[in-house]
């Protein structure tokens, strides 16, 4: 027989972070969105808390927690904020995982420590003008120069694009090869070439910034490459199976807010 019982440190998390998003995110949540302004003191704030890195390993400065630990944390943190949702939910979902699951130890400790503690940002960089939801279709080129990989090209769509510190990029290695010359490059900001573009005036969710990325003979070294050349696609498939629960529980944090603010305002309503 299943149990829906949450265990104690999953009720904890949900009563923490309910907690924090009542009291240091909700008082500046309509200003932020109105003014499209990034939250950066709040995001280090959820670095403290353990909430960057929620499933990563202990070892690599991660919480240690499980996957419905983080469900609740991003229900609990949409239910005010969307914006701050998505980030949070990048960061786990696709950056740390990716590095956890795909990085050596060099890259684990260089870049995943710090992502999972909260001390740097990171940006998952796959869509493109001509591949957004065919992912096979990469149009940013990546050739071998000695000891570098050299990239051209342009990416949309990327969230915190203009405030992140550390990206990953899939880029096309050999197009004869298809999905199957796609790489994984770890792009760190100010890289020279590597410019954010023109920040998107969205209709909603505007906290989080959605910028596209220009790429002009980007050097990488060959250390900043994850699991090879033509582990690309597989990483970022499964990067986003898992990003899909993030998805859901941002999508149930949203409506559990919508309702309890649309109760909330039957009860002081008065008609005729």
């Amino acid at each position: 027989m299943l149990s829906f019982e949450l265990s104690e440190i999953q009720q904890q998390i949900k009563d923490t972070i309910a907690r924090f998003a009542a009291e240091e995110i909700a008082p500046s949540v309509n200003e932020r969105d109105i003014n499209a302004i990034f939250p950066g003191e709040i995001l280090v704030k959820l670095g403290d808390l353990g909430f960057m890195g929620i499933m990563v390993s202990p070892d690599w400065g991660g919480s240690g927690l499980d996957t419905v630990s983080y469900a609740l944390a991003i229900e609990e943190i949409c239910k005010v904020d969307a914006s701050i949702g998505t980030i949070v939910s990048v960061q786990n979902s696709l950056m740390d995982w990716i590095f956890e699951h795909y990085g050596d130890d060099f890259q684990k400790e260089k870049f995943l420590r710090p992502l999972a503690e909260g001390k740097k940002l990171g940006a998952f960089c796959l869509s493109e003008p001509e591949a957004g939801s065919d992912a096979t279709q990469q149009h940013t080129l990546a050739q071998k120069e000695g000891d570098y990989w050299v990239l051209n090209g342009t990416k949309n769509w990327i969230s915190t694009a203009r405030h992140a510190d550390i990206f990953v990029v899939f880029a096309q290695t050999n197009p004869e090869l298809r999905h199957k010359g796609i790489a994984c490059f770890i792009v760190e900001k100010g890289t020279p070439g590597f410019e954010p573009g023109k920040k998107e005036d969205k209709m909603g969710i505007r906290s989080s910034e959605t910028s596209s990325i220009g790429l002009t003979n980007v050097r990488i070294p060959e250390e900043n490459v994850l699991a090879g050349p033509g582990a690309g696609f597989k990483i970022a498939m499964e990067s986003l199976n898992g990003g899909r629960i993030g998805i859901a529980a941002q999508a149930t944090g949203i409506a559990m807010g919508a309702f309890e603010a649309a109760v909330k305002y039957t009860m002081e309503r008065k008609a005729f």
